[in-house]
């Protein structure tokens, strides 16, 4: 097991992208600034899609630009083709993250691209990337979603999950991700894959999971991943997002309980637990009536907890 972990905050990005209302940019900065005081030290702050699409994204480069200058914060962004990491370079992100959906037909609805195109589209971003100057190169990295099933496909080929690892680092990406975007993981999968796609990529291109809770399987899928040699893990405060597929139920991990579990068991993350479970409320105050989940936001931390399991 390793002994430090780097959660990485993603509710701005893919939280907010799914909650119709949209939060005012003050609010996502006090959010910001107060996760990076809490020790959170790397934030996906929003995405480079038109905001006609997405208008909850529209203010994505003035959120870079305000989390840049907060010492030690790593500022993440998504992008979903060469125009959108061309506006984020530009902006000065530290890290573009684009997505490959396993599931082809996920692919065609999300991105309107093949798997063939989306390859092109990872090559051309790797050599824009390619023409910075190597002190302000982002990192670049390939979320391939829905690697552990799909709501439109059902199963998803564990063979094809690592061939388009290979394409994807082929192409030109530092590393990929895998994302369980639709919530069908289960630990004994999670293990399963990361080892074929470190086996076929590297150990070291494959170091972080973006994981969903829809059934209750986050937290143990998490901790598999972690067993497998996993340091990043993606969630989101109060599992902000939701889940379009499964009403009622949670998306993202929440970023309290899964720092709260990682600190019970040992594990450095750098998070103040209880400075964290202070940000919540001001989601709250800027969504009001917004559902949110987590379990240790409720139930409080036991009694004499240090952050260690004595």
């Amino acid at each position: 097991m390793l002994h430090q972990v780097l959660v990485s905050e993603v509710g701005l990005r893919d939280g907010l992208q799914s909650v119709q209302r949209v939060m005012p940019l003050q609010a996502k900065k006090d959010w910001i600034a107060a996760e990076a005081t809490a020790g959170v030290r790397e934030i996906e702050v929003g995405s480079f899609v038109p905001e006609t699409l997405l208008p909850q994204m529209a203010d994505t480069p003035a959120l870079v630009e305000f989390a840049r200058a907060l010492p030690g914060l790593a500022v993440a962004v998504l992008v979903p083709n060469l125009k959108g990491a061309e506006r984020a370079i530009a902006a000065g992100a530290g890290k573009l993250s684009i997505p490959l959906s396993v599931s082809e037909t996920h692919s065609l609805k999300n991105v309107r691209k093949s798997h063939e195109a989306m390859i092109r589209e990872i090559a051309a971003i790797a050599a824009r990337i390619a023409e910075e100057p190597a002190d302000q190169r982002p990192h670049f990295e390939v979320g391939l979603s829905t690697a552990f099933g799909c709501t439109i496909e059902g199963s998803v080929s564990e063979d094809r999950v690592v061939r388009l690892a290979e394409q994807a680092i082929a192409a030109g990406a530092a590393e990929v991700c895998l994302s369980d975007t639709a919530g069908y993981a289960n630990p004994r999968q999670v293990k399963r894959l990361v080892r074929r796609v470190k086996a076929a990529v590297g150990a070291g291109r494959l170091n972080a999971l973006h994981l969903h809770n829809t059934r209750g399987l986050g937290l143990a899928n998490a901790l598999s991943g972690l067993e497998e040699g996993i340091d990043t893990l993606d969630s989101s405060l109060g599992g902000l997002g939701g889940c379009p597929y499964a009403p009622g139920a949670s998306g993202n991990i929440v970023t309290e309980d899964l720092v709260f579990m990682l600190a019970a068991m040992g594990v450095d993350t750098g998070i103040d637990i209880e400075k964290l479970l202070r940000v919540r409320a001001l989601i709250e105050t800027a969504l009001p009536g917004e559902p949110l989940y987590g379990f240790t936001p409720a139930a409080g931390l036991p009694l004499g907890f240090k952050g260690r399991d004595a």
